[in-house]
């Protein structure tokens, strides 16, 4: 509920960064993007042996598999944050991103996270002559009981 409110704050010294030599940054939250920092440098510790192209198989309810659910929280905010921002600051926040290389590690990461075959195991009411219902196809219901 707070990240949309976030980029405001930001918009009253947008003119502050326009007016230099060399491209500008603006960081997302400082907070937000020392938790993501750190996470970062766990999910490589987990990951390193992994290469792109092949998938890490992480155990439900590990300490692993918390670990990744944190970092992909922690994206599914400053993505919120992004969202909610103007398009100048998205400009500047990318180019933060860019220097830090978050969004590439990011990338990195999902593609060794990513199943092979993302098939949904979820309860289908379908006859079995159909097409098979993937994480890409099916609206997942994430209801906390």
């Amino acid at each position: 509920r707070v990240m949309p409110e976030l980029p405001k704050f930001d918009d009253e010294d947008l003119k502050s960064y326009g007016d230099e030599e060399e491209e500008s940054a603006l960081s997302p939250p400082a907070a937000l993007m020392s938790v993501l920092a750190t996470q970062e440098l766990l999910l490589e510790n987990i990951l390193e042996c992994i290469p792109v192209g092949e998938f890490a198989v992480i155990q439900p309810l590990s300490d692993e598999f918390c670990l990744v659910l944190g970092y992909l929280l922690t994206w599914k905010l400053t993505l919120a944050f992004f969202k909610a921002a103007s398009s100048q600051l998205r400009v500047l926040y990318s180019q933060y991103l860019r220097r830090t290389k978050s969004l590439n590690k990011l990338l990195y990461h999902l593609f060794r996270l990513m199943p092979e075959n993302p098939v949904f195991s979820g309860p289908t009411s379908e006859v079995p002559n159909k097409d098979t219902k993937t994480f890409f196809t099916e609206d997942l219901h994430l209801d906390v009981k």
